[in-house]
């Protein structure tokens, strides 16, 4: 079972894959730690029209799904914002995601940023870097620096939260 995991955002877009041993169709071993696939960002220039930009993120997601092949997508869902300037181009990112979603007939799930925070850490209102240790060490990820090389950005660390999301809720 493959998970691709999405942190949406129009200039930057984190994305995360994991993997499980179970076959689609058998129930998950909770117990089992999911193994991190692949991470990092689809990023797109400021200085682009916001069309050209969608359409990046767009091409940028059906090639994870052309090279990943998951077997469902697992998206951080808006609840609340702070600014309906960046609500609104998120929702479109959002919105390219579930369309290449679709269009290859992969289930999608989404999670409030509280629901990740509650399943991942067990507390609704846990800080980001408490997500991300908690990640890290679910994912078995011993001292691997999700921050290395060209990975850098929180939104990757963001969207394998999402992914694991999905394993620990029993979605798939």
């Amino acid at each position: 079972m493959i998970i691709l995991g999405i942190d949406p955002g129009t200039a930057i877009t984190g994305y995360g894959i994991i993997s499980t041993t179970k076959p689609k169709d058998e129930k998950q071993d909770k117990n089992e730690k999911p193994k991190v696939i692949d991470f990092g960002c689809i990023i797109t220039s400021g200085k682009s029209p916001a069309g050209q930009r969608l359409h990046a993120i767009h091409n940028a997601v059906n090639e994870l799904i052309k090279k990943h092949q998951p077997d469902v997508i697992s998206v951080e869902s808006l609840y609340f914002f702070k600014n309906l300037k960046t609500a609104i181009p998120v929702s479109q990112s959002k919105g390219v995601i579930l369309l290449s979603a679709a269009k290859q007939n992969i289930p999608v799930c989404e999670f409030t940023p509280l629901q990740v925070k509650m399943t991942v850490v067990g507390y609704g209102r846990a800080e980001k870097k408490q997500v991300q240790e908690m990640t890290r060490q679910l994912l078995d990820l011993g001292n691997f620096d999700l921050k290395e090389k060209d990975r850098n950005k929180d939104d990757a660390s963001d969207a394998l939260g999402i992914a694991l999301c999905a394993f620990l809720r029993g979605i798939i």
